[in-house]
């Protein structure tokens, strides 16, 4: 079912690989030297049964699991849910400690020695350098994105930032998300990074009041209401952290279902005045100003480039002092009411209520682990969330470490597992595989384009609702029809497919990024370590095509690709330069293990089998 939905999508690549190969090199014949990949002709029994043994044998020496830990494969799935992507080091050492020694290791690890905030103020100054007339922009805040998720050794809190970043979205690509308030969104970047294993009730603040949300949700400056003119305050925050940062749209049980009336209709979390009321707490907040709480400081805009990364500051003299009711709190009416105190019953309602562990616990598993949790999984989620009062460490961690999430016996389900999201793809590829960055600040520097990137890119969607949301299901596909949602499927389309795997072929042979902050660089920023070191592991095994397919099946889908496709994988790779190996220079023989490597990555990569997280 769930496995048939993602071929919905993605079929038609079997057919748009060969053409694009073609077209890639202009047409005609039936090899690619410029992309490594060739067409194959019809294997005969023999060739088949040829390459099923050598299969059988590359698994059969595969290294044996170390007892009373996680096998390879366990090791690596795991970690594909916990990172951007496993490394043999990183599978290594939770084979060698197991799990929950990983999680504490993570939870106890410093935060990365280098901000993104830091980044940005890095990469405009190399800017600067080159051209005093400009300045890093937003491109700069993706950039250290990919820097972090790529290089970072604190992967469990730099993932789950980022899957708090698709739930309390900002972006860099609003009228707020211009080159200089990119300064403030990698600030935000950071702020959720801080905050990823702390209290809930934290986080929440954190969001509320940074500058940046403030912008992008418009409650900066926000002014109370005035009934000679008829202004009321701007209730577009009130209503998003109600519906998106909070407590949802419907009530409900622990287990994430909805709660009924006696019609067996959901019942709606908050109505219309519940907004109004909650709009008022949003009153009076605005840029942090060195001159005190003056209405110069209100009104103005930023001038000084801290106030895009410190917390917005309460003006009480523009704070509504009206009664103030919501979700069955009531603030009353008060010439003393201050904006922060305000806030803090607010928050403290929203944090308490009941649906937040289901809520956000439902949406951490679906970025994690799976589209589709059992009710008792995210019922386990939230009631350790209950029991810790409300942390986010024991939150990840009952996700993590949940039995379905552990459980192998998922992989054989029709029903469990995810798209992967088209950042997770490349992130995994780069990590697994080795990606080196020439200028050390991986300068990639926007994905979103669905028709020549990615159609993704950190803090860069163009709505608040994210680029899918967690609720949606594929109209027309089979796993609609067996009721699963797919939400990275919001973001599949043909054009968006064609995309990625242009993207992937581009990448493999010529890297990414820009050629340095001058643009005048020999390549791009971005590339595989193969690509530069003739001698990587990898490319020894381009001369083994069997071991090589092997090898990226355990890196990148945890041993879990289906025979069939392994055999024609190999059956690709060993059409790339048949039959010439030993007659080569070093040079071409260098050149055509980078082709065979090229072509088992790009093909794997394609493949609906590694596009699904099992």
């Amino acid at each position: 079912m769930f496995f048939s939905s993602c071929r919905d999508g993605l079929k038609w690549l079997a057919v748009a690989l060969s053409t694009l190969t073609v077209m890639a090199c202009g047409g005609g014949g039936n090899t690619c030297a410029e992309c490594g990949v060739g067409s194959v002709p019809p294997m005969s029994p023999a060739q088949a049964e040829q390459i099923a043994a050598q299969l059988a044998l590359a698994e059969a020496v595969a290294p044996p699991p170390v007892n009373s830990s996680p096998t390879r494969q366990a090791a690596t799935r795991f970690l594909t849910q916990a990172t951007f992507g496993a490394t043999q080091q990183e599978v290594d050492r939770v084979r060698a400690i197991g799990y929950q020694a990983w999680l504490n290791e993570q939870f106890a690890a410093p935060v990365s020695s280098m901000s993104h905030l830091s980044a940005w103020d890095a990469s405009d100054k190399a800017i600067r350098a080159i051209d005093a007339g400009s300045r890093a922009t937003k491109g700069n805040v993706v950039s250290s994105f990919w820097r972090e998720a790529i290089t970072s050794p604190d992967q469990l809190r730099q993932r789950v930032a980022f899957a708090l970043s698709e739930i309390f979205v900002i972006s860099v690509t609003d009228s707020c998300g211009d080159n200089a308030f990119s300064r403030g969104a990698a600030d935000y970047l950071d702020t959720l990074g801080r905050q990823a294993f702390g209290s809930y009730r934290a986080l929440l603040e954190s969001v509320a009041i940074h500058p940046i949300m403030g912008c992008y949700l418009s409650h900066i400056k926000n002014q109370p209401e005035d009934t000679p003119t008829g202004r009321v305050p701007d209730e577009n925050f009130a209503r998003e952290i109600m519906q998106l940062f909070s407590i949802g749209l419907y009530e409900l049980n622990a287990d994430g279902t909805h709660k009924t009336d006696a019609h067996q209709q959901p019942i709606e979390t908050y109505s219309a005045s519940d907004i109004s009321g909650m709009a008022k707490v949003f009153t009076g907040w605005s840029w942090w100003c060195s001159q005190g709480q003056t209405a110069g400081c209100f009104f103005s805009n930023p001038n000084h480039p801290e106030q895009l990364v410190t917390s917005m500051r309460g003006y009480a003299l523009y704070h509504s002092t009206a009664e103030k009711s919501f979700l069955g709190t009531v603030i009353p009416a008060s010439t003393w009411a201050t904006p922060e105190s305000s806030l803090k019953v607010a928050l403290d309602t929203l944090a308490s209520h009941p649906n937040v562990g289901p809520f956000i616990g439902k949406q951490l598993i679906q970025r994690l682990v799976t589209s589709n949790p059992s009710p008792a999984y995210v019922q386990r989620v939230a009631n350790a969330f209950k029991l810790s009062g409300g942390s986010m460490k024991a939150m990840v961690t009952a996700i993590l470490l949940d039995p379905e999430a552990r459980d192998m016996a998922s992989l054989g389900s029709d029903r469990f597992g995810k798209v992967r999201e088209p950042v997770l793809r490349f992130s995994a590829l780069l990590r697994s595989m080795g990606a080196h960055s020439d200028s050390g600040m991986f300068l990639i520097m926007a994905t979103e384009d669905p028709g020549f990137a990615l159609a993704q890119s950190a803090l860069s969607s163009s709505s608040v609702f994210n680029f899918f949301r967690p609720g949606y299901v594929k109209p027309g596909s089979q796993s609609a029809s067996a009721l699963l949602l797919a939400p990275e499927l919001q973001i599949a389309t043909e054009t968006s497919s064609a995309g990625y795997v242009n993207y992937l072929m581009y990448f493999l042979r010529h890297g990414t990024g820009l050629n340095g902050y001058d643009r005048k660089a020999s390549r791009a920023d971005v590339q595989l370590l193969a690509n530069i070191d003739p001698d990587h592991a990898l490319l020894t095994l381009a001369d083994k095509p069997a071991d090589l397919v092997e090898e990226i099946n355990q890196r990148l889908m945890y041993g879990t690709m289906p025979l069939a496709l392994k055999t024609e994988i190999v059956g690709a790779v060993q059409s790339v330069g048949a039959g010439l190996l030993s007659n080569l220079s070093v040079e071409k023989l260098t050149e055509n293990r980078r082709r065979r490597l090229w072509s088992a990555l790009l093909l794997t990569m394609a493949s609906p089998e590694f596009q699904i997280q099992k």
